[in-house]
């Protein structure tokens, strides 16, 4: 473990089935490569645990990413690399948790709708339009698209490699991962 490392909270935000879990999961495959210590706050199993009595309303879901963000925060103060993959859909709540942060680098996992829809692995899109879900994000609850992300990943143009390399060069250019010195092939 590098006993000098510099704490960041990584937020990967976008719909469902864009690509955040996705990218998440390879983007620590390689920082844990590199001997960082690494947390993941992943949206779905938070929900199980930390926020279990939420709902889907406006001000649950900014309850949602309020504690989400607060437990981010302690462990980026401890030199934690934070990776946070939420679809986190107010523009507000991300600007307040990336305040409360302060090394924060939002991620914008773009994928269309359509391909979200497409990608479908749950059968959350086909509920959601059969009326079975409702306030899903992007049916019928909006997302609010980031107006200044740090990072953007178009998950329906770019390979998996494409995306996880965009984002560990801004952490490497804002100085929160060193540099690579040899590139593991066996991870993406």
């Amino acid at each position: 473990m590098t006993s000098e490392q510099r704490g960041v909270t990584v937020w990967f935000t976008g719909l469902s089935g864009a690509g955040k879990t996705t990218i998440r999961m390879a983007v620590e495959q390689q920082l844990r490569h590199r001997g960082l210590k690494v947390e993941v706050l992943d949206g779905d199993i938070v929900r199980q645990y930390l926020t279990k009595g939420l709902g889907f309303s406006k001000e649950d879901r900014d309850e949602n990413i309020r504690r989400i963000g607060f437990v981010a925060h302690l462990l980026t103060r401890n030199g934690v690399v934070v990776l946070v993959s939420a679809i986190s859909p107010y523009e507000q709540a991300r600007a307040e948790v990336r305040q409360t942060i302060g090394d924060f680098v939002e991620v914008f996992v773009n994928a269309p709708l359509s391909v979200c829809e497409q990608r479908d692995v749950k059968g959350l899109y086909k509920k959601a339009r059969a009326g079975e879900i409702k306030h899903f994000t992007g049916i019928d609850d909006p997302y609010e698209v980031p107006t200044n992300p740090d990072v953007e990943c178009h998950t329906d143009q770019e390979t998996l490699e494409e995306s996880v390399a965009t984002v560990l060069r801004h952490l490497e250019a804002a100085g929160y991962v060193p540099t690579a010195s040899v590139p593991n092939p066996s991870l993406p």
